[in-house]
């Protein structure tokens, strides 16, 4: 139940900085044809996984419940996107290129397409 908590708080902090930093990239730069906003916080949680993940995997610098806190939480509740990258690049690093494109794959193609259905249902049911 502990470890619930952790995630759950950490979740919480991640949305709100998600939100936060989002919604100020994309009022500075103004744009309402380009999601900038999104962008800037995949490609942060992306960089910030990469670096806490080093320094997990090297330095020991992480209890399992601050993993938990950390990864799961707050990169978790901030970008979803930064677990998919970080996992693809463990994949490819430990030679499993085929299974780091079928990720690839599979998360964006398939993703596309479950957006795409989940909206067209949506559209069936209450057109």
């Amino acid at each position: 139940m502990l470890n619930i908590l952790f995630v759950g708080l950490g979740g919480a902090l991640g949305s709100i900085g998600r939100y936060l930093i989002s919604g100020w990239v994309q009022t500075v730069t103004k744009s309402i044809q380009f999601p900038y906003g999104t962008l800037a916080v995949n490609l942060f949680g992306c960089f910030v996984i990469g670096f806490l993940a080093q320094l997990a995997e090297t330095r020991g610098v992480f209890t399992s419940e601050s993993r938990l806190f950390v990864f799961v939480g707050i990169l978790g509740g901030f970008t979803t996107f930064s677990s998919f990258g970080n996992e693809t690049f463990n994949l490819a690093r430990d030679g499993e290129i085929w299974s780091s494109l079928m990720n690839i794959g599979a998360n964006v193609v398939i993703g596309l397409f479950a957006v795409w259905l989940g909206r067209t249902l949506a559209y069936l049911i209450w057109k």
